[in-house]
């Protein structure tokens, strides 16, 4: 039995580039950095630069008030711009056929951390908090009540590797026929204790990220959402290919070697049915540690050489944890998108002091432009938690 299409309907976004597609793109192919801004101290006694969502966010309907949260406020703006076509998915297929998975890392723990300031400081718990505001599993339940779905809703909660797998399980959904649709991508928001945790690791920068730099220092923590209706069928868009991989080398440093990361790779390729030459684009997990760009230059240049061009986009967003993978496979989408008229790659923002440490990857700088619509984003976690997907139009 052939499995059938997976095409990618639409792409709703918001992050630190804006909270619209077309903002967004702008920004990714100009290599802005304005949404980077230095914030009060979210790390007693330092300020770093973030990827924080500006915009004014629409509020949580009344009737789901007790998932009221930011994180949620950010699936609220993604779902409104892809609403209509969730719309039609549900006439077409029904709402039982239609899933929802989610990947997130944090959920709406900042509401979480206010309210444990309060409980300390009044005896009590304040008004309007609920714990389905932070639970993990509450960006998927929220946004399945909000869409109107009942279908299979659930979240994956893989640290920073949560929303690109998300694809796999939507994929594997479609394809054996337990639904016709489904929304998947991923949601996070900043808080207190994701930049303390990384802090104490010696891992956050106290400037923009500075990815595969011999200079690098430490990654720029982001947030904001991006949410993908996936179909059944052909489309102008494809989700061609899912990889996973578990290597479990550490809690929290990767395979000095990459072993993980390049599985995860070779898995999506091979699920595409994909040669290494057949992408024209990768999208780099290029955190700005040490340890994990020396990894993955290293996998990537075992996999593709240095072929592919390639950058990493979050000296422009920061590192949005569980939401990452959903944005940076939103970027993908964007630019293969008839949006994108001059076929612009986003270019890699870095300082230009190379590493000789590491396998000397093909870094695209403003000026290059896509050779080939089949594109690939990798995201990599803490415990060896690697996923990589495939997207390719027509």
């Amino acid at each position: 039995m052939i499995s059938p299409l997976v095409s990618i309907k639409n792409m709703g976004v918001i992050c630190s580039l804006g909270d619209n597609k077309q903002d967004v793109l702008d920004g990714l192919l100009s290599g802005s950095v304005d949404g980077m801004k230095q914030t009060e101290p979210l790390i007693k006694g330092k300020r770093m630069y973030v990827g924080k969502v500006d915009s004014t966010l629409l509020s949580v309907p009344t009737n789901l008030i007790d998932y009221n949260c930011r994180n949620n406020k950010f699936i609220v703006a993604a779902y409104e711009q892809i609403r209509d076509d969730i719309e039609q998915a549900k006439i077409k297929f029904g709402s039982d056929r239609v899933g929802v998975i989610i990947g997130t890392s944090t959920s709406g723990i900042s509401e979480g951390e206010k309210a444990v300031e309060w409980q300390l400081r009044e005896n009590a718990l304040p008004t309007g908090y609920n714990y389905r505001q932070q639970e993990i599993g509450s960006p998927a339940e929220f946004l399945a009540k909000l869409a109107g779905i009942s279908g299979p809703a659930y979240t994956v909660s893989a640290a920073c590797a949560s929303s690109t797998k998300a694809f796999a399980p939507a994929k594997r959904l479609i394809e054996t026929g337990v639904i016709d649709a489904c929304i998947t991508g991923g949601s996070d928001s900043l808080c207190r204790l994701t930049l303390n945790g990384f802090d104490s690791l010696d891992s956050v920068s106290e400037q923009i990220c500075n990815p595969f730099s011999r200079n690098r220092n430490g990654i720029s923590i982001g947030e904001g959402a991006a949410l993908f209706l996936l179909q059944k069928g052909e489309g102008e868009t494809l989700l061609l290919g899912v990889g996973e991989s578990s290597d479990a080398h550490h809690i929290s440093a990767p395979h000095p070697e990459g072993t993980g990361a390049e599985m995860a790779m070779a898995s999506a390729l091979s699920d595409a049915g994909l040669k290494p030459e057949d992408i024209g684009y990768l999208n780099l997990h290029g955190t700005a540690t040490p340890l994990n760009d020396l990894m993955e230059s290293k996998a990537v240049g075992r996999i593709f050489g240095k072929n592919v061009p390639c950058s990493s986009t979050k000296p422009l967003t920061g590192h949005a944890l569980g939401a990452a993978g959903a944005l940076e496979a939103g970027f993908c989408w964007l630019v293969l998108s008839k949006m994108n008229k001059q076929k612009k790659l986003p270019p890699h923002c870095w300082d230009g002091e190379k590493d000789d440490e590491l396998f000397q990857v093909n870094l695209v700088d403003k000026n290059a432009c896509l050779e080939s619509s089949v594109l690939m984003s990798n995201s990599f976690a803490f415990g060896g938690s690697n996923a990589s997907v495939i997207i390719g139009s027509k």
